[in-house]
């Protein structure tokens, strides 16, 4: 039993690809944990797609036994967290498990947006941040400038600065050092009533589900029986233990301890990040946190390319929601695309994970509509209806209003861009918030790179509507690559928006209609009507693809039909029978357009992804 004041819980934070999982790695060797065979780059990153992405998915946790040079003995519990702010929620709840963190700057690129965000988190709970400048050597590397930014923006003095290479183990003993020196103490008593907060929870086929957890008070052994507080859901423990890395059960795990307890529960859903987990027999009063569930934000519809895949596509999302609890779903059908499902995510890179482990581990080809957020649509009487697909939106009229969701969108960007970023907001209905200076332009420096710019952050109010439509592409592509970004819900604002439909032969495509405000919907319904003539291929009959808000079409493009050349085998001969020949295709023709359906590939629905922003 390891007694409160030898252990230490800390957490890595750090912007994308700033260096936080090759830094885990460093520390696991050093420490001994994974030996040098078996230590694989990004060792935590488990899932294929975290490997080839180079980005942490799920959050992770291992226990590493560290001998200080005091003599004694520590035991160093890391929980490995996301970076990318579609996760930021499994980030708040990872910090909640701990008393301190790692806070990793990339030396080359000094802090970003997500730095900023979840330093100012970790700041909010009250842990205590070391700050590390990683990649120390690069060529690039300007350690003293990004350490001036972490003062200036963090208030740290230059003595507390860690500089390391995870990549070379340079420097990252002194990390172990001040993680033993400088993390708190856990707090909390063995002998009050337990508290333990789940961090995170996965699904295993043998135990059922397994809930990381950081234990603040009393203890738990296997056989207790317990209960979720914020859900109220009894559970019997199944098995306690730690991570080793691997899954190693231990007898109890006592206050200050980080390990994992099974619970034999079937589903993630009723194991959700964030609840507290008490004993029945002597439950605490009050939650380690308060318990918020996570609410989707980015809805799309998911259909199988071949009809017959529809019960492989509901398995394989039962199976995924299993260890994904932030995915819902639900059936809906589409007259173009058949059976399907309505899902929603956390955001777009939460949508694309979850596509690419349905096709990949499951085999399925999928359809995707085009992403769209959830709104809140106010009626005549004052209830109010969320509404996630552009098809459930009641007609005209038959509501009061309708809230649109609003994000507080965080840039960091060079100085030279800011008329850019400027640009780029203002045409999304952007409102400007501040501006600040993070750090000035490097002395000496190439003026015609922006790299040695002095570097600005700007905040700015946008409705996520019109964060999702490629306003990440465009943030890149018009900063040459340098720009941050970070977003936060604000709340619902109301907007004046309509449902765009998009009608083929006058038929609505409920895949294809959106909602969009008011002032864009021509130029939106206008682009995308001619990328639709572009890709939906032509038939033995024309095809009108149209534009339209309630009944009044506001764009309009034609697809020509295809000709059979019906008179090839007439050389001459009397015209009236050439005539009728044409007059009997003409028929056909018709009576194919009355009937025919109009085949939409997916290249039409990617397309609504692809539309650049306005300007």
């Amino acid at each position: 039993m390891t007694e409160p004041s030898n252990i230490r819980n800390f957490c890595i934070i750090a912007h994308i690809d700033h260096g936080k999982s090759t830094l885990a790695d460093r520390l696991l060797e050093i420490t001994g944990t994974v030996s040098s065979r078996q230590l694989t780059a990004q060792f935590l990153d488990r899932m294929d797609l975290e490997k080839e992405r180079g980005i942490t998915i799920k959050g992770k946790a291992v226990r590493m036994s560290y001998t200080h040079s005091d003599g004694k003995t520590y035991e160093l519990n890391l929980i490995d967290t996301p970076g990318h702010v579609d996760f930021s929620s499994e980030v708040s709840r990872a910090l909640a498990a701990c008393e301190g963190a790692l806070l990793v700057v990339d030396a080359t690129q000094g802090v970003q947006a997500q730095t900023m965000a979840h330093g100012l988190l970790a700041i909010d709970q009250g842990l205590y941040l070391i700050p590390v400048i990683n990649k120390i050597d690069l060529p690039g590397a300007t350690p003293e400038r990004v350490a001036n930014e972490l003062e200036q923006v963090f208030g740290f003095k230059k003595d507390e600065m860690l500089y390391v290479s995870a990549k070379e183990g340079t420097g990252v003993p002194s990390v172990l050092s001040a993680l033993v020196e400088r993390v708190p103490i856990p707090k909390g008593s063995r002998e009050s009533p337990l508290r333990a907060l789940i961090f995170d929870s996965i699904y295993d086929v043998y135990k059922g589900v397994l809930a990381y957890v950081r234990v603040r008070d009393g203890r738990i052994k296997t056989g207790d029986h317990v209960v979720l507080m914020g859900a109220n859901m009894p559970a019997d423990v199944v098995e306690v233990g730690t991570f080793n890395p691997s899954l190693t059960p231990v007898s109890v795990l006592e206050a200050g301890e980080v390990g994992y307890i099974a619970t034999g529960m079937k589903s993630v859903g009723d194991c959700r990040v964030g609840d507290t987990i008490t004993l029945r027999s002597n439950p605490a009063s009050v939650p380690l946190v308060a318990y918020i569930e996570l609410k989707p934000m980015v809805f799309a519809g998911f259909y199988p390319s071949e009809g017959e895949s529809y019960e492989a596509l509901r398995e394989a999302l039962q199976k995924l929601q299993l260890n994904d609890a932030a995915l819902v779903y639900e059936p809906e059908s589409s007259p173009a695309l058949g059976q399907g499902f309505r899902c929603g995510f956390l955001g777009l890179l939460h949508m694309e994970i979850v596509q690419e482990r349905l096709e990949r581990e499951n085999g399925l080809s999928l359809v995707a509509t085009a992403p769209g957020v959830a709104y809140e649509v106010v009626m005549p009487d004052g209830s109010m209806q969320v509404v996630a697909s552009p098809a459930d939106l009641p007609e005209s009229g038959r509501y009061a209003e309708i809230r649109e969701p609003w994000f507080r969108v965080s840039v960091v960007v060079p100085s030279r861009f800011i008329g850019n970023i400027m640009d780029i907001t203002n045409t999304r209905r952007g409102s400007y918030l501040r501006m600040e200076y993070l750090a000035p332009a490097i002395d000496g420096g190439d003026p015609n790179n922006a790299a040695y710019d002095a570097r600005v952050m700007l905040e700015y109010e946008m409705p996520l509507a019109e964060v999702l439509v490629d306003f990440y592409g465009q943030l890149k592509s018009r900063t040459q690559g340098y720009a941050s970004l970070d977003y936060s819900l604000m709340g619902y604002r109301k907007g004046d928006l309509v449902k765009l439909d998009i009608l083929l032969n006058n038929k609505p495509v409920d895949a294809l209609s959106f909602i969009v405000h008011k002032d864009k919907a021509y130029e939106r319904g206008k682009a995308l009507v001619e990328q639709l003539r572009k890709l939906i291929p032509r038939q033995m009959f024309e095809i009108a693809v149209q534009a339209a808000i309630g009944s009044r079409v506001i764009a309009r493009e034609s697809i020509a039909a295809m000709r059979k050349n019906v008179l090839a085998k007439c050389y001459g001969g009397d015209i009236t029978r050439k005539r009728k020949l044409l007059e009997k295709q003409a028929e056909g023709k018709k009576r194919m357009k009355r009937v025919g359906q109009v085949e939409v590939p997916q290249e039409a629905f990617l397309s609504l992804m692809r539309l650049e922003g306005e300007g």
